[in-house]
């Protein structure tokens, strides 16, 4: 995309963030890529390498159960980036909340950026590799329990602790989409980025919005860019850094 056209897009961008009072942000893994980690369906992504299993096999509950350790180790290396920080876009979400123009903040990505970056109405779909429990009696445990450790992380009590992330195989928490759903539909403006929405059943919330300001920021098409207002295709922490929120 040439210079000009860009800032053409950008200009385009702030003029409908400055008419809107009601803003929802909807992201995925794209968000994050700018903060070093990796997505999942690019050409280096993570559902393009070799395992031993395929990723959605490795991510699944039942292979939690039946392969803890595989699991863990695929895990820590492939889909836990604590030393990540928040980029741009994260920042410039946080501050657009502050300003009381963003009402929440609904994400597929389990890193906690957002939440680091001082956004505080943060719907994480997928659940968050922060936060980790006990299976049995459901004690919580800090990320660096589950980092240090050298194979299967157990409580006091003696059972596994599990990241507190939703596993292929597992529903999506229903209050937490029921809160997303309620956001998306009462939106004045709809800011879709970093993902390709072809993730489902969240991807599908995109759906409930029905008014005429859908921004979508994506480096490649979705399935949704014919309903877009307005379309970018360039990286989003470096749109939303431009855009001054």
């Amino acid at each position: 995309m040439c210079y000009n056209y860009f800032m053409n897009k950008i200009e385009k961008l702030k003029e409908i963030v400055e008419s809107s009072n009601n803003i929802v942000f909807f992201g995925g893994a794209g968000v994050s890529t700018e903060s070093g980690i990796p997505d999942f369906r690019s050409q280096d992504g993570l559902y393009n390498q070799k395992f031993s299993h395929p990723p959605e096999v490795m991510l699944s509950y039942s292979f939690f159960c039946a392969n803890p350790s595989e699991f863990y180790r695929f895990y820590r290396e492939k889909l836990v980036y604590f030393d990540a920080k928040p980029n741009s876009a994260h920042m410039a979400l946080a501050k657009l909340e502050r300003n009381g123009k963003l009402k929440a903040i609904i994400t597929q990505n389990i890193d906690g950026l957002h939440t680091a970056a001082g956004s505080q109405n943060v719907l994480e779909l997928h659940g968050s590799a922060a936060r980790n429990y006990c299976i049995d009696c459901k004690e919580a445990h800090p990320a660096e329990f589950v980092l240090k450790n050298d194979d299967i992380p157990r409580c006091l009590c003696g059972s596994i602790v599990r990241p507190d992330v939703v596993l292929y195989e597992e529903g999506l928490d229903h209050e937490l989409l029921r809160k997303a759903v309620e956001f998306i539909a009462g939106a004045e403006m709809l800011i879709v980025g970093g993902t390709s929405l072809n993730v489902y059943p969240a991807a599908g919330l995109i759906t409930q919005y029905d008014g005429d300001r859908l921004v979508l920021i994506n480096k490649t098409e979705t399935t949704y860019d014919t309903q877009a207002d307005l379309i970018i295709r360039e990286p989003i922490g470096e749109t939303l850094g431009r855009v001054n929120l």
